[in-house]
């Protein structure tokens, strides 16, 4: 599914045409040097991890893993290459266990539907609940959601409830019998399979790597995705600008710059600040003004208290005919 850009005005658009000409964006050099890093690091990580130490190693691979997740976000979008099968080579392994890259894909490309984002019948990605389903849902549930709908609550237990969706993903396509969804899964677990036997053979414990590595390197991307969106009337302000610190910028490959990413999902990772800094105000008015300091900012506001992402509140246009 192609998702049609949605320029800020004329001026940008043809900014945006000679940027795509431009030799630095037509050979994707910054993506393919990131795939070579990020491919290199882990690797290079898990081999020499005693020479490192277990904690170095340890957190070194959190941080790899985490930025492999943002990679297969790029990959998605159509980078480095123009044709996806090449580029869903490059973010088939299972270096973060837990989802295969199909899977992902899927659910984020339907996300990109921006008329319809945070709508949980419609949005695979998003944090919502239809009122109808809030309501039926049991109060230590929504006490569950409440707190995961806290800074620390999204960094503690989100990553759990996303294995368990995985978990219910497998069960519905073994029921359904989908036999393109199960053969995405045998492969996933095939690649899983050998990738603990080599680390084994290297000494290092998958279920140190499951638990120690890939649960806080999920958890570091729900940093990213806190209050990424807001359930607003006007589909242009739903989807947040966070001016977040550098070391940020770089773990979620400017994503960060969310609401510009949504407008041009096309956009390289490496287009999306230049583009923000060009014209910040303007996306400042396009979405409403949903723009955060960083997420710092988050943490100081919702560290215990539960940002309001329950029961979608849905649109006035709607409430008027009902």
């Amino acid at each position: 599914m192609k998702t049609s850009p949605g320029y800020l005005n004329a001026q940008q658009r043809q900014l945006l045409h000679q940027l795509a000409r431009s030799w630095l964006w037509r050979s994707e050099l910054p993506t393919w040097l990131l795939i070579i890093t990020v491919y290199g690091g882990w690797f290079a990580t898990l081999i020499h991890w005693q020479t490192l130490g277990l904690l170095p190693a340890t957190l070194l691979l959190i941080w790899f893993t985490a930025w492999y997740m943002s990679l297969q976000h790029e990959l998605i979008h159509g980078h480095p290459t123009r044709w996806p099968r090449v580029n869903q080579l490059f973010g088939m392994l299972p270096l973060a266990v837990w989802y295969p890259f199909g899977l992902y894909r899927d659910s984020h490309l339907a996300h990109h539907r921006n008329h319809t984002l945070t709508e949980p019948d419609d949005d695979p990605e998003t944090y919502y609940f239809s009122p109808t389903r809030w309501a039926q849902l049991p109060r230590w549930q929504q006490q569950v959601i409440h707190l995961r709908n806290t800074f620390f609550g999204r960094l503690l237990i989100a990553p759990l409830l996303d294995v368990l969706g995985t978990f219910n993903a497998v069960w519905l396509a073994l029921y359904t019998f989908n036999l393109p969804a199960l053969v995405m899964w045998v492969l996933h677990w095939t690649m899983l399979v050998a990738l603990f036997s080599w680390m084994a053979q290297q000494g290092f414990s998958p279920l140190w790597f499951m638990a120690a590595v890939s649960y806080p390197a999920l958890a570091l991307t729900k940093v990213r995705s806190f209050l990424e969106h807001q359930a607003a009337e006007e589909p242009l302000a739903r989807s947040v600008n966070n001016e977040a610190a550098l070391v940020w910028r770089i773990l979620f490959l400017n994503l960060n710059y969310h609401s510009v990413h949504h407008d041009l999902p096309g956009v390289p990772w490496y287009g999306l600040r230049h583009l923000y800094l060009l014209y910040r105000e303007s996306y400042h008015q396009r979405n409403h003004g949903f723009r955060v300091g960083g997420y710092a900012v988050w943490l100081r506001q919702f560290w215990a208290k539960p940002v309001a992402v329950n029961a979608h509140p849905g649109r006035r246009s709607e409430k008027k005919h009902d």
